[in-house]
């Protein structure tokens, strides 16, 4: 290739992403949300959309629920790099669901563009107070001190096979040295209701879900899972104070399409940091007990990454299969 076809190539190139630049600046852009409206997860994308409707135009949030989460990133996945389709990359679908499924319909490390972290949620071991009460369990070390000696009386809860809190729980009780039953219930609510009535012994759930009950008097917290304290829980001491390097939060950020130009990742970067970092975005996320984490693209990856692999070993650990 002469000189003269390479200053036409980069021109072609830098047109192109001006282009789509311009697009994701002026155009709708659709956020896929890959789970069912009104969680967390969406609570957030939405408040984060309309933050960013000075700097990026219109975000409309698409709901795509299903698989585990796994829909709605395929969707993502496959979208045009143009800036105009972005998406929700999460703990499930972007560290776990590559380990859980057998098939995946994408690559969760090659598949996608990181624009930023959004969140991170710690998790939480609950009880049933009144069971608590009951069995004399006002502590993590009461909860281990009660496990030990009656093997095979306690159960806990989760969103089902695979999930953060089935993975945390097999975590725990590895650790800890404890046997207590899984039972897999079809999504995190059921197996909170499970908890408040006592059909299950604890949980491990994300505090933002778990944190109404905690508060109202009908969970009592023993632990967080995060690697230190939360500030959302004072009190209530993270597991790694029991059981070094133990961390298991929930997560979740911004990603579009591999390929996406790096101008329009930048300016989408820039816009959601932004909003991320701004007091009012702090407020309310503080009313789901979330903490807004603003990161480089490349932090981002290198996170996500992380994640991967720690979650591998977590997996393969725990026998957990869907399909």
């Amino acid at each position: 290739m002469n000189r003269r076809q390479l200053l036409l190539s980069a021109a072609a190139v830098a047109a192109a992403s001006v282009t789509s630049l311009g697009h994701a600046q002026d155009g709708t852009i659709r956020l896929v949300v890959p789970y069912a409206p009104g969680g967390p997860i969406d609570v957030t994308a939405r408040a984060l959309a309309e933050r960013v409707r000075d700097s990026l135009g219109t975000v409309i949030i698409d709901n795509k629920a299903g698989a585990g989460g796994n829909i709605g990133a395929d969707l993502v996945a496959k979208s045009a790099p143009d800036g105009l389709t972005i998406g929700i990359a999460a703990t499930a679908t972007h560290a776990v669901n590559p380990w859980l499924y057998s098939r995946m319909p994408y690559d969760a490390a090659r598949d996608f563009a990181a624009i930023t972290q959004m969140v991170r949620v710690p998790n939480v071991l609950v009880v049933n107070a009144a069971r608590a009460e009951q069995l004399k369990i006002h502590s993590l070390q009461d909860l281990i001190a009660y496990a030990r000696a009656n093997p095979g009386k306690l159960n806990y809860g989760s969103g089902g096979n695979g999930s953060a809190g089935h993975l945390a729980g097999e975590m725990f009780k590895q650790k800890a040295g404890i046997y207590a039953l899984h039972i897999p219930y079809r999504g995190a609510s059921p197996a909170q209701l499970a908890l408040l009535a006592g059909e299950v012994d604890f949980n491990i759930d994300n505090l933002a879900a778990a944190a109404p009950n905690i508060k109202a008097g009908k969970l009592k917290a023993l632990a967080v899972t995060s690697l230190a304290a939360s500030p959302m829980l004072p009190g209530v001491p993270p597991l790694s104070s029991s059981f070094k390097g133990f961390a298991i939060d929930t997560w979740w950020g911004l990603v579009a399409p591999a390929g996406t130009p790096g101008p329009v990742i930048a300016r989408l970067n820039k816009a959601f940091t932004d909003a991320l970092r701004a007091p009012e975005t702090k407020t309310r996320f503080e009313a789901l007990m979330a903490e807004p984490v603003p990161t480089t693209p490349e932090q981002f990856d290198a996170f996500m990454a992380a994640e991967r692999a720690k979650y591998q070993q977590v997996v393969k650990a725990s026998g957990a299969k869907v399909d």
